[in-house]
């Protein structure tokens, strides 16, 4: 930071120059709590007693920017409603505390501070960014932006904690953790697809379809979001297979019967019968591999995607297709 970018360098004397942060706590089934602070705290001013606990350790949290401003400063009051809307809109991912140089001229003394507007942007207690003067909005957001990379640990902590609360079967402090990540973080791949996944599960579709929706197009091929993707895609096509007893007797019939066992293995995916899906499908490779294009190996893959790399039905599946394959 540098007078040079500041049209209104010249000191003080002069007239100078021109939802949602992360907090944890106990949450319902034991999970840790995320939730979003009020807006007094994202902005807030401060005076010299109080800088040390809003700003040194608060920044041990997440970046805080300091606003050193006067009353008497029209740039000053030309910045602070850009500045304030933006931090806003980065809904915790910085926080924003204002400092009243007249009534307390010891901190930006300190800091060497002899222009205003100043900006200045502390990480892990120290101040680390800035700039002064009443710059536009798009650079305010590209400062923000610079200065809150590599913050999102928090974030990590809470996605963690929300998948802990989803295995435990806490499904509603899940969801609350991952709809508070999304406040904070609109496009946050991780939380969109989880959210999805458990609408999926609970059977709301429709609104698993809009969750993946806000999903960046560039992120849409994520393996997480592919893996939602894949089981709507599974049941759309199951719910048009017809009924299942009815392809059980086909099979029953005529063990060569591909069709029958292919979408019987289909239902059976559908069920959460995982291994019975992968053993008909199996059957099928085994049987004919070109039979429908290789259509059984494909599906059983697409299967595997769906499961996640980690299911144990993927593993003893791939086990088994390998197997069959090479042996």
């Amino acid at each position: 930071m540098s007078d040079r970018n500041n049209p209104y360098a010249g000191g003080y004397a002069n007239g100078g120059t021109t939802q949602t942060n992360v907090t944890f706590g106990a949450g319902s089934g034991g999970a840790a709590g995320f939730s979003a602070p009020s807006e007094a705290e994202l902005i807030k001013d401060t005076t010299t007693a109080a800088f040390a606990a809003d700003v040194i350790r608060e920044s041990r949290n997440q970046p805080v920017l300091v606003d050193f401003w006067a009353p008497w400063c029209g740039p000053c009051r030309q910045l602070a409603p850009a500045l304030e809307k933006v931090v806003r809109e980065a809904r915790g991912r910085v926080k924003l505390v204002k400092l009243n140089i007249d009534e307390h001229p010891a901190i930006p003394g300190q800091l060497g501070i002899q222009s205003i507007p100043a900006v200045i942007a502390f990480k892990d207690g120290q101040p680390v960014d800035g700039f002064m003067g009443a710059v536009p909005e798009s650079q305010i957001r590209e400062f923000i932006n610079r200065v809150a990379q590599g913050g999102g640990g928090r974030i990590e902590e809470a996605l963690a904690a929300a998948a802990e609360a989803r295995g435990a079967g806490d499904t509603q402090t899940a969801a609350q953790i991952y709809a508070a990540i999304l406040q904070q973080d609109p496009e946050n791949v991780d939380a969109l697809s989880a959210m999805a996944d458990m609408l999926f599960e609970a059977g709301q579709t429709d609104r698993a379809k809009q969750v993946l929706e806000r999903i960046p197009a560039d992120k849409a091929d994520v393996p997480a979001v592919a893996a939602v993707r894949a089981k709507i895609a599974l049941m759309e096509e199951v719910a048009k297979l017809g009924d299942p007893a009815e392809l059980e007797r086909r099979l029953a019939e005529n063990p060569s019967d591909h069709q029958a066992r292919f979408d019987l293995a289909l239902i059976c995916n559908a069920r959460g019968q995982r291994d019975a899906a992968t053993d008909h499908l199996l059957a099928i490779v085994k049987a004919d591999r070109t039979w429908n294009d290789d259509g059984a190996r494909k599906k059983l893959l697409e299967l595997f995607e769906a499961w996640g790399v980690t299911d144990k039905a993927t593993i003893a599946g791939r086990r088994k297709l390998s197997s069959l394959l090479f042996a």
